[in-house]
């Protein structure tokens, strides 16, 4: 499924110092589906270094592998339940190394966290678990949070991190359209939210926030009632950056008419 890469020192030079390197995360909700749909013609459009994908739903061996052939792909597939969770990361650019999980065995069945090293940072694709509509697992969400920002540290020890999918909370009041309604429910409630706020304590830096201070830029939208036509969404999907890689951050941007799927993609630009 997945296997530690080396590269050649030509291509990590490509890496290490190009004029500008576009990183862009989607939650395709089922990579067989979006094939289907728009997901070459995305790719052909965005034309991004790396893509990180969640919530792909399926194994290498079950998609037909159409995408350009300068893209390299690793899987992190979950390793009991088949077709549920999953992360993939395409890049144009082979990393130093490529793990999977966070190191703790409770959290490493859904196949939820792929981890690139390149030269200069460690870039995590991340499917964080959503604590469901009765809040079920919440308390399970409050521990992985913990968990998952020691892991971003531990690496941050070794060079700066780039982390960025869909996290499944909305931070502030301003990241979703019906904040007052939704206090109580999974994706926003005071423990999801302390555990983003904790992300932010730690160091890190929402990106998208650097350069927009205002509401109504949402990340997903529930298929009912019409809510993505009426922009009535949530804001869950994001990327956050070691504090050291702040003077690098060109943009931030958020693709909100990708369709495709419930989510749309995010991404950033470094210099």
């Amino acid at each position: 499924m997945l296997a530690e890469t080396t590269t050649t020192l030509e291509s990590i030079r490509r890496f290490a110092h190009p004029r500008r390197v576009k990183l862009v995360s989607w939650n395709v909700n089922g990579l067989r589906a979006v094939l289907r749909k728009n997901f070459l013609e995305f790719l052909d459009q965005e034309q991004p270094d790396v893509l990180c994908l969640q919530e792909t739903k399926c194994t290498p061996d079950e998609v037909e592998q159409l995408w350009p052939a300068h893209y390299t792909t690793f899987w992190n597939c979950a390793a009991k339940k088949k077709g549920y969770s999953g992360t993939a990361i395409f890049t144009r650019h082979r990393p130093l190394k490529v793990s999977s999980g966070i190191r703790r065995e409770e959290h490493d069945q859904e196949g939820r966290v792929l981890t690139a090293e390149f030269p200069e940072f460690y870039l995590v694709n991340v499917y964080v678990p959503n604590s469901q509509r009765e809040l079920t697992r919440l308390a399970y969400r409050q521990q992985w949070d913990v968990d998952f920002r020691s892991y971003l540290k531990r690496l941050e020890k070794k060079k700066p991190v780039i982390f960025c999918g869909d996290l499944n909370v909305a931070h502030t009041e301003l990241d979703l359209a019906n904040p007052k309604s939704n206090v109580k429910n999974h994706g926003f409630t005071p423990e999801e939210r302390a555990g983003f706020s904790a992300l932010v304590k730690a160091g890190f830096v929402d990106t998208f926030r650097e350069f927009e201070k205002a509401g109504g830029h949402y990340t997903w939208w529930s298929p009912m009632a019409g809510a993505r036509s009426r922009n009535v969404g949530w804001r869950i999907d994001y990327f956050l950056i070691s504090a050291a890689l702040r003077p690098r951050l060109k943009s931030a941007f958020i693709r909100s008419a990708i369709p495709g799927s419930d989510h749309c993609p995010v991404g950033i630009e470094l210099s």
